[in-house]
């Protein structure tokens, strides 16, 4: 072999190919030919059903090429020996004669193409062609199982996502109903988790959960599920466990979780956590009362000094409600009465014009009883559930519109967001009270952005969609907050016409390292714009994230990396 043949051979496209032929000439020829079109191959000549057989076992194939008809085999049992290994490996046969009834019928058994003998210059476009479609069918089946995955899992631990976990309680619910069997839940509500994302930002709260997710998987077994659900809860099933051994596992965990010191930068935490047990019965109706009862007896552990287990019983209602959200209302009443709530602002820089006007979202927050601060996270649940909200949004917006007002008398001209919520969606006065709040204050509308979250929109889109044309219509515009949260964004886009979209923020803070979020982002980005929207990006906590963002064409951004909340009064000076 000369140099000239060795070059060609070193640049040839290695293939292994799987050749059905008893003919050593025939094969011979079929070499030679994929030799021509510029490929290597590497080969085994096989001619009945068990040497096929061991052949596909053995090694993994690009393609199969099957002569006809063999005196022992053919290729209509080649291709059902293919299909019955369950690879998917294109078969291409080969025939010095084959009749169109039979090349009908094997092509719609799964048979990729087939090409006559006397013309095989068709044999190496018809390869290429079906290495292509194959790459393109992997592609689709990964793709589909990253969405199955990201259907079940959450994204940042890996573990089940509060779907799934929902799924499989439902099946040991109805497993206790059948065959009479014993399983545990445990919930799992980490305590003072707030002050790591608080004192250090997101980043670092989402590099905590990550690696607590290694202590409570320590405990259990691989036939229990441990899951995700919420951003600092985390759901158990024990199944097939009495109620003394759950009890001994929740208390290794509690102790795990105790024990367990995080590192970030020159700061060290340690939390503890509050669980909350119960046994599921056939006294269930649903996994809903399951994990009803279950949180119950989370928040009772919590409300006795949190850093412990509490078993659930039926008491445990009446002594939620009374030490726990109704607590809250009459605190959150209390503070409404004595004006402690406050607004904080954060900065919304533009990545791509220095120069437009500056822009920042108004957030809540409320003193408590000893003038320390309150993040809404602590109270809104309370607010809502009791149908105060309307209240809390009135009272926002009459600050912020003050606020405006005397910066604009400063001569400080800035865009505000503001956030709305879902409850005010219901709120029929809403937009008039607003009318009379913008006229009095004599505030232009166009300062004021309104935002409301994505899955508050979807889930009462009717409201939605006439809050914000009663909205738009004054002047203000509108926002979409938590964007691509929920699993039909994309399709409420030519219903909903808002201003601006603004990316959850579990998506940004990925987009450096994770492709998947850098896919979403990207989506999200490029169908915002054909629709003639703004995009805005969460949770910039970083340079780097900066960097990506604005080479993904986002238009603004905010977050720790840009600035951090400051209050009003600190601002107004």
């Amino acid at each position: 072999m000369n140099k000239a043949t060795n070059a060609a051979s070193a640049k040839a496209i290695p293939l292994r190919v799987l050749i059905v032929e008893d003919s050593e000439d025939d094969a011979i020829l079929l070499l030679h030919e994929l030799r021509r079109g510029g490929y290597n191959p590497q080969y085994q000549l096989v001619d009945r059903y068990e040497t096929m057989k061991q052949a596909l076992d053995e090694q993994h194939w690009d393609i199969v090429i099957t002569d006809h008809r063999l005196p022992n085999f053919s290729s209509q049992a080649a291709l059902d020996t293919v299909l019955e290994h369950g690879e998917d490996i294109p078969v291409i046969i080969v025939s010095g004669s084959i009749g169109e009834d039979f090349a009908v019928n094997v092509m719609r058994s799964g048979a990729q193409d087939y090409v006559m003998k006397n013309n095989l210059t068709r044999l190496v476009p018809a390869i290429e062609r079906e290495l292509r479609e194959k790459k393109i069918r992997l592609a689709r089946r990964q793709a589909e199982d990253t969405i199955e995955y990201m259907a079940n899992h959450d994204s940042l631990t890996g573990l089940n996502n509060r779907t799934e976990f929902e799924h499989r309680l439902q099946f040991a619910l109805e497993s206790v109903k059948d065959r009479n069997i014993a399983h545990a839940l445990l919930y799992v509500d980490l305590d003072q988790f707030k002050i790591i994302n608080d004192t250090c930002g997101h980043a670092a709260g989402d590099e905590f959960l990550i690696q607590l997710t290694e202590q409570l998987l320590k405990p259990v077994r691989e036939t229990d599920t441990v899951a995700r659900l919420g951003g600092d809860e985390f759901g158990i099933l024990l199944e097939s466990c009495p109620l003394g051994r759950a009890k001994r596992i929740a208390e290794k965990i509690l102790s795990l979780i105790k024990s367990f010191k995080f590192q970030w930068h020159n700061n060290t935490f340690s939390i503890s956590a509050s669980i909350g047990l119960v046994m599921i019965t056939d006294a269930q109706h649903s996994y809903l009362d399951v994990l009803s009862e279950a949180d119950m007896a989370c928040f009772v552990a919590k409300d006795l000094g949190r850093n412990r287990l509490h078993v659930y019983n039926k008491d445990d209602i009446s002594l939620i409600q009374k030490h726990g959200e109704m607590k809250w209302v009459a605190r959150v009443q209390q503070a409404i009465e004595q004006d402690r709530f406050l607004l904080h602002r954060q900065r919304i820089v533009s990545l791509k014009n220095a120069q437009d006007m500056p822009a920042y979202e108004l957030l809540l927050r409320m003193h408590d009883e000893e003038g320390k601060l309150v993040m809404p996270g602590e109270f809104i649940p309370a607010v809502e559930r009791y149908n105060m909200m309307q209240t809390v949004d009135r009272l926002v917006i009459e600050k912020a519109v003050a606020f405006i007002r005397d910066e604009m008398r400063r001569n400080r001209v800035a865009k505000y967001f503001i956030n709305l919520s879902g409850n005010s969606l219901s709120d029929d006065s809403i937009a008039s009270f607003l009318r009379d709040q913008i006229h009095s204050s004599g505030v232009p509308p166009e300062l004021i952005c309104f935002e409301i979250t994505e899955t508050a929109a979807i889930s009462n889109v009717n409201s939605a969609l006439t809050l914000i044309r009663d909205i738009r219509s004054q002047g203000c515009e509108f926002a979409l907050d938590d964007f691509g949260a929920g699993l039909s964004s994309f399709s409420y886009l030519k219903t909903l016409n808002v201003d601006y979209l603004k990316i959850d923020g579990s998506f940004i803070l990925g987009v450096v390292e994770n492709p998947m979020d850098v896919v979403i982002v990207e989506s999200i980005t490029k169908i915002g714009h054909v629709a003639g929207l703004k995009i805005i990006a969460e949770f910039v906590e970083s340079d780097a994230i900066r960097d990506k963002l604005v080479d993904m064409g986002i238009d603004l951004a905010q977050g720790y990396g840009i600035e951090h909340p400051k209050p009003l009064e600190t601002v107004s000076d």
